[in-house]
């Protein structure tokens, strides 16, 4: 990746954008940070820069994601049409088959060029080795991090890139994992069994062998996007962030373990796990909007530190959308839905509403051909891509319904569905643990709503005629708006506030129901 293409460069460019607030103001990471943070986010506004952190000599760099807008700047693009356009193209390594036709070929050949362009090099100068601190010299307290909630149980680093690797192939990966401090050169980390980071730990406790560990902070912001990308595609995180660039990814060798991280980090910690040593990790204000419980999670000693000369940190918390994990997934969601048409040819499109806490709520239209075919999208969408196991209401809807405007999906719910028939319940299935709404924490029921169009066996008696107007009329109406004096005058965006609240209120119901 090019110089530029580092945190510094983003926030050079969303200056130049008016995009950027820098605040001179003192302020408290302790709470205040946060909270200042969270009302800027939560009307839209820009990223923020402060400058003057108490307790700190550093300056933290917040928000920089607050909006799909700049989540597309990170990307290099402009529009969220591009997004699907990369999603065209993952899609294509998704699930490799020969090429049909010329053109195809062509299109295949024009990823394996990109994936040549997107592979890693290393960088013998680094920036992130300006200055290093080892031993007694590394003390967690000189950072600025944030505890976001007053019940929180103490500074915590969410938006790292934690690099380990696999004791037995080498390979790498890549996480974004919430770690919290425990004294001034130890840390827990939190992540889920399923995620590579734990992987590797097993395999290091079955080898008897600690585990190496880099957490690096302060990245563009692409990079981020890169490794809370779930998709399994055998690609390494770095080559994947290197296709989602156009441009390989610059790594730096650690000083003192045997990993590689971004060259233009702001700041990496480079430490050890030793497997079964554990300290309780929590509670902290999570993205379902609850405090989280309180679990023993690894401990990471920090034996040496990096960073660049005069280093920002980089941050962001959770909490109840909308929040930047939202923006993401918003980003995401266009980026994954030309890899589940490759599996699921029948999706013609699927929307994750923010509201919906990004993955709990999908909504997914459907070409539909014949009958039971929702059911089927509904289960062939949960076992898609890893992320998509947590996503606890599956809403199916015809492709002629507009997804992403909630009036259109509510009357598709309020006039197809009889619960009786149209409600498929999966019971205990593998859950999030933070999703309290489950009778067990770790075990959880999903369900599924045909709000499609029924044909054939699936309906019992005449349905009544869809009411249409002719396209020739509504096209006459659109050439006489102005004539008559309406030009002003327009049908209104849905309101995407609404969406998650009433459609809450209807699965609220379907659910009661279907336990009925």
């Amino acid at each position: 990746m090019g110089s530029r293409r580092d945190l510094r460069g983003f926030l050079e460019l969303l200056e130049q954008r008016g995009q950027l607030r820098r605040i001179s103001a003192p302020v408290d990471p302790d709470l205040e940070l946060s909270a200042i943070a969270d009302r800027v986010l939560g009307c839209g506004g820009p990223a923020l820069l402060f400058e003057n952190v108490i307790g700190s000599t550093m300056p933290v760099a917040v928000n920089l994601m607050g909006t799909v807008e700049r989540v597309l700047w990170s990307m290099g693009m402009e529009r969220a049409e591009e997004l699907e356009r990369l999603g065209e193209r993952l899609a294509l390594l998704q699930q490799p088959r020969p090429p049909k036709g010329a053109q195809e070929a062509l299109r295949f050949g024009s990823v394996l060029l990109d994936l040549l362009k997107a592979k890693p090099d290393l960088d013998l100068l680094p920036p992130c080795h300006q200055q290093v601190f080892r031993g007694d010299q590394v003390n967690l307290d000189a950072l600025p991090l944030l505890r976001p909630w007053p019940g929180d149980a103490g500074r915590i680093i969410t938006l790292g890139l934690v690099i380990t690797k696999d004791p037995e192939t080498g390979t790498p990966n890549v996480g974004v994992y919430r770690l919290q401090q425990q004294s001034v050169n130890t840390m827990t980390v939190h992540w889920l069994s399923v995620r590579g980071g734990a992987r590797h730990l097993r395999k290091a406790a079955e080898l008897g062998r600690p585990l190496e560990i880099a957490v690096a902070i302060g990245v563009h912001p692409l990079l981020v996007m890169a490794a809370a990308t779930p998709i399994p595609v055998q690609l390494s995180e770095w080559l994947f962030a290197g296709l989602y660039a156009g441009e390989g990814v610059r790594l730096a060798k650690c000083k003192t373990v045997d990993l590689e991280v971004p060259s233009h980090s702001e700041l990496v910690l480079e430490g050890t796990i030793t497997p079964g040593e554990l300290l309780p990790d929590g509670p902290f204000g999570d993205h379902m909007g609850f405090y989280g419980g309180v679990e023993d999670s690894p401990l990471v000693r920090i034996q040496c530190v990096t960073q660049r000369r005069e280093p920002i940190y980089f941050t962001t918390f959770s909490g109840r959308p909308p929040k930047e994990d939202a923006m993401l997934a918003i980003a995401l969601n266009r980026i994954y839905t030309p890899i589940l048409r490759q599996q699921i040819p029948e999706i013609v499109d699927f929307f994750l509403p923010m509201e919906g806490l990004s993955y709990k709520l999908a909504v997914i239209a459907i070409d539909k051909a014949y009958p039971g075919q929702a059911r089927r999208a509904a289960m062939a969408f949960w076992s898609a891509l890893p992320q998509f196991t947590y996503t606890k209401f599956v809403v199916v809807v015809d492709k002629a319904i507009n997804i992403r405007d909630p009036r259109q999906v509510i009357w598709a719910i309020s006039a197809l569905v009889d619960p009786q028939r149209d409600l498929m319940v999966v019971e205990n299935t593998p859950f999030d643990t933070l999703d309290f709404a489950s009778e067990q924490l770790g075990l959880g029921g999903r369900l599924a709503i045909d709000a499609t169009t029924k044909v054939g066996p699936e309906r019992n008696h005449p349905w009544g005629e869809p009411l249409a107007r002719p396209a020739e009329l509504e096209a006459r109406l659109d050439q006489r708006w102005q004539e008559l004096g309406l030009a002003d005058v327009g049908q209104s965006d849905p309101d995407p506030a609404l969406f998650g609240y009433a459609l809450e209120q209807v699965l609220q119901r379907l659910a009661t129901s279907a336990r009925g």
